[in-house]
């Protein structure tokens, strides 16, 4: 932050007002206390979940506490995502599970358990829209608020309640979040960031035009390595070389692009945040621990997808009318094949024979080291019920399933295709 402190704060663990030079809490003693000089005038937060899969695994199994964790596949698969003890080793989201395990030999690698994230994402979400309405999710662990107006609902300052809601989730769910505040979404989201874990950052304005200046171009949302490059050659290498600009100059260069450039390089951004943001997909992938090329062998996992997506779209009470295939080659050339099948649908049969045919003509002889489908074209499960009854016994066969399996187990019924046949990988 750029700025003197202002004249008091808060401590973040009692919620105790600071003084202004006060290094430690002088109610609980604690280090954590937040001041900015406009504490009280910023409204819009990004919450993000600490390391979400692992922090959960590490909830339930307090043995691990203090050792290096990632949620992911096997040695063919990749991180999900990593702990902090792990990052500390270099592990990172989106690495080969190879490459984890010999960046840190000692990593604990659990298998992801979407069903449970899913369920804990659900009470943080819910935590989340008891503070405001205008809540936008980003993914299962994340999302920005606009706290505007609920001083009088919560009787206190947005940094205040968004600073209880923290220990609250810490105290109630057992996983920890990090909170970022500024005047919008885009600063918001680089705020929550700056501290993590369990941290609590603010940004105004003039602070993060500051922290931008030093930042290359591609620290802006949406300018990638073939942009970034593009943008370096023309001269603009750090977000600086935008802020020295004419607003006009740069849309004469790059159109309406320029001006987004501009705008945010400043740190404005009039994005409102949307409480309605659709979800625009649900989908399941595997990476297999052997390349595959028989389609017997990828069907058979291709079905266990499908049941987990349509596990998934059921829980999230959505149907989809765009059935997507995607194979990623051993050479690591994807393929991504789209169906329409008309009439929305959220049931595993419908999905499957569909996803099947995409798959049935993709088998040539290449050999496949992973496999995916997802569902689009989302809509409210109910709009589904006309067309899934028009196969009535299979719908009340799966539906059937189902409650069996929220019964006893997800493994007390297993269909025939998921067992059937040696496995190949």
């Amino acid at each position: 932050m750029t700025s003197a402190l202002p004249a008091t704060g808060f401590c973040r663990d009692c919620l105790e007002v600071a003084g202004a030079n006060a290094v430690r809490c002088r109610h609980c003693g604690s280090p954590r206390l937040l001041r900015h000089r406009n504490l009280s005038a910023l409204a819009i937060a990004h919450i993000d979940c600490d390391a979400f899969y692992a922090t959960v695994e590490k909830r339930d199994n307090p043995d691990l506490a203090d050792k290096p964790v990632a949620v992911g596949g096997g040695k063919r698969g990749v991180v999900s995502a990593a702990c902090y003890v792990a990052r500390t080793f270099g592990v990172r989201s989106a690495m080969p599970m190879f490459k984890a395990r010999a960046l840190c030999p000692e990593l604990v690698v659990i298998p992801p358990d979407m069903a449970k994230y899913v369920r804990i994402g659900r009470e943080v979400r819910s935590a989340m829209q008891a503070l405001t309405p205008l809540v936008e999710p980003l993914s299962i662990d994340e999302a920005f608020l606009d706290l505007s107006g609920t001083e009088r609902i919560h009787r206190s300052i947005p940094a205040l309640t968004l600073a209880r809601f923290a220990r609250d989730i810490q105290r109630n769910i057992g996983i920890t979040v990090s909170v970022g505040l500024s005047c919008n979404k885009f600063l918001a989201k680089i705020a929550s960031d700056l501290d993590k874990p369990r941290g609590f950052a603010v940004l105004d304005q003039e602070d993060g035009r500051a922290l931008l200046a030093e930042k290359p171009v591609s620290f802006i949302y949406g300018v990638g390595p073939a942009t970034q490059q593009r943008l370096v050659q023309q001269g603009f290498r750090l977000i600086s070389d935008f802020q020295h600009a004419e607003e006009t100059d740069l849309m004469k260069q790059f159109g309406p692009e320029g001006r987004r450039l501009w705008r945010l390089a400043r740190g404005i951004d009039d994005r409102k945040v949307e409480p309605d943001r659709d979800t625009k997909v649900i989908s399941a992938e595997t990476t297999f621990e052997n390349d595959i090329r028989d389609l017997p062998s990828l069907e058979r996992r291709l079905w266990r997808l499908t049941e987990k997506v349509s596990a998934r779209l059921k829980a999230a009470e959505l149907a989809g009318s765009t059935i997507t295939l995607k194979l990623k080659t051993a050479d690591f050339r994807q393929r991504t094949r789209a169906q329409s099948i008309g009439a929305p649908t959220q049931l595993a049969n419908r999905i499957f024979s569909t996803a099947r045919e995409l798959l049935a003509k993709e088998i040539d002889g290449t050999a496949f080291r992973l496999i995916g489908t997802g569902v689009s074209a989302l809509r409210p499960a109910s709009e589904a019920e006309d067309s899934d009854l028009l196969d009535r016994r299979s719908a009340h066969a799966e539906r059937a399933m189902d409650a069996l399996r929220t019964r006893f187990g997800k493994d007390a019924v297993i269909k025939g295709i998921a067992y059937e046949g040696p496995e190949r990988d």
